[in-house]
């Protein structure tokens, strides 16, 4: 390019540029793609860092758009955490996948409006045709089931709670009661709050050992709010527990559901997707049942940001919690069976997510994704394997769901478990700080634990080996200072 772009009021720039650009950029990606096993998959910086680095007036005049590329690709992209690095394990990584990438650069490079279909008939249709997949994996009605695509999990959650707070509450929701466990998403009870219900409304149910709930407890609780004069309308089941990858007996609470007439929701963000695998299949049982599913294709179904999926039981949910028929659409509502999207949820203006799930799965296969479905799974197993012929670490949680919880626990020397919270908390600042791993900690059973989430099809054993030898070296380091 190598002009500066002053005045270019029509925002545009020449086929040889717009071309030389888009390799550029293509390059880049690339590049990315190519190189981050070989990067610090941890960013390091302070709030002063970058307010020096990039704060600055909003510039009146344009500056050739080739240094703006580059310090954005250097200054600006460089200085973040590298979630599809494989030693990435902490949270819930976002493994990603070229294709998907693509398909979101020509989706934005197109600009579809993917909110109607006289707009965009053909991203409707593709919308349709994806969730129908999913419908079917997840044992949903594909003709009477429905469902849409969302920002994320935390969206498709909301969007869930607010249909059925719909059809079970009507418009007063005063003496409404909802369920879940204290290992459930924090984006649920957010959701919970944005719906209007209050504090008191809400059921947190301890969970066991195995950090599932406990239906007796469930059960216990729904009969004293009966008998209180509330009303039980929705169960919140966990599929897939961030912390530990633990699933809620779906089986059992669906049955509770029916019993106590229930909306049952099930949030399998996070490990929904496992029913790819034979094993994951079995954990899932029962999550045919559920009235409403989120699932985070994002997450363990190897997409870029941002895609979350709520399917539900019966599309007309959606859309009579919904729609709306505002006098400035009244031109482009067409034939009931040409369904728009902005009716199923609170978007109008939606962009076109559909078109990366669908074009990873046509390029790859499903049986592409099922098979690094299983390979996450059995690196979590291996790595359970590991650390229990340890002599330096304990298992908290099982390997569940490709999640493992463990912590440094030495047989000798023996340390107070005060002791062993520091030194826990201390690996993660040491190997953060080395910029080595991107690991982190939680809190189960009131001890301090390191947790791994292996769902990066591209994280090897190596890669695992390695990082629980750079935590023992900072343990005994931490060890020697005590």
């Amino acid at each position: 390019m190598g002009t500066t772009n002053k005045n270019n009021s029509t925002l545009t720039l020449s086929k040889k540029e717009m071309q030389d650009y888009g390799y550029r950029v293509v390059d880049a990606i690339v590049e990315h793609f190519e190189t981050l096993n070989n990067k610090p998959p941890v960013a390091l910086a302070t709030r002063k860092e970058m307010d020096e680095l990039l704060q600055e007036p909003v510039p009146e005049e344009g500056k050739d758009a080739n240094e703006v590329l580059s310090f954005v690709v250097e200054q600006v992209l460089k200085q973040n955490n590298i979630l599809s690095h494989p030693k990435a394990y902490a949270f819930v990584p976002g493994p990603s996948n070229y294709i998907s990438v693509m398909a979101d650069t020509l989706a934005t490079g197109f600009n579809i409006f993917s909110g109607g279909w006289s707009m965009s008939p053909a991203a409707s249709e593709l919308e349709l045709v994806t969730i129908n997949w999913l419908l079917k994996l997840y044992g949903f009605p594909v003709k009477k089931g429905g469902g849409i695509f969302t920002s994320g999990g935390s969206m498709a959650n909301l969007t869930a709670l607010v249909t059925a707070r719909r059809f079970k509450c009507g418009d007063d929701f005063s003496k409404a009661i909802i369920y879940l466990s204290d290992q459930a998403h924090s984006s649920n009870i957010k959701a919970i709050r944005i719906c209007g219900f209050r504090k008191e409304q809400i059921r947190i149910i301890p969970t066991d050992m195995d950090f599932k709930l406990s239906l007796n407890k469930l059960k216990n609780a729904i009969a004293k709010d009966r008998l209180e004069g509330n009303k039980p309308f929705c169960m919140i089941a966990s599929a897939g527990t961030t912390n530990t990858g633990t699933v809620d007996p779906l089986n059992d609470m669906a049955e509770i559901c029916k019993n106590e007439d229930l909306w049952f929701h099930v949030d399998g963000a996070y490990g929904a997707a496992a029913i790819l695998s034979k094993k994951g299949k079995l954990f899932l049982k029962g999550i045919e049942r559920a009235d409403s599913l989120t699932i985070d294709p994002h997450k363990w179904l190897y997409q870029p940001y941002e895609i979350g999926c709520l399917l539900v039981k019966n599309h007309s949910w959606l859309s009579a919690t919904f729609q709306e028929k505002p006098e400035y659409l009244r031109d482009i509502e067409g034939n009931p069976s040409e369904i728009n999207f902005y009716d199923f949820g609170m978007q109008l203006t939606r962009r076109f997510r559909a078109l990366k799930f669908y074009m990873s799965v046509k390029t790859y296969g499903l049986g592409s994704f099922r098979k690094a479905i299983e390979y996450n799974l059995d690196l979590a197993e291996k790595t359970e394997g590991i650390l229990r012929k340890s002599p330096y670490w304990e298992v908290i949680s099982p390997a569940t769901l490709a999640i493992i919880n463990f912590r440094f626990n030495p047989i000798i020397p023996s340390l107070s478990e005060k002791q062993l919270d520091f030194i826990n908390q201390g690996i993660v600042k040491k190997i953060t700080k080395a910029r080595k791993a991107i690991l982190a900690t939680t809190v189960l059973q009131e001890k301090v634990v390191l947790r791994m989430c292996l769902i990066n099809p591209r994280t090897t054993l190596e890669d695992i080996e390695d990082t629980l030898k750079d935590c023992q070296d900072y343990a005994e380091d931490i060890i020697t200072s005590l």
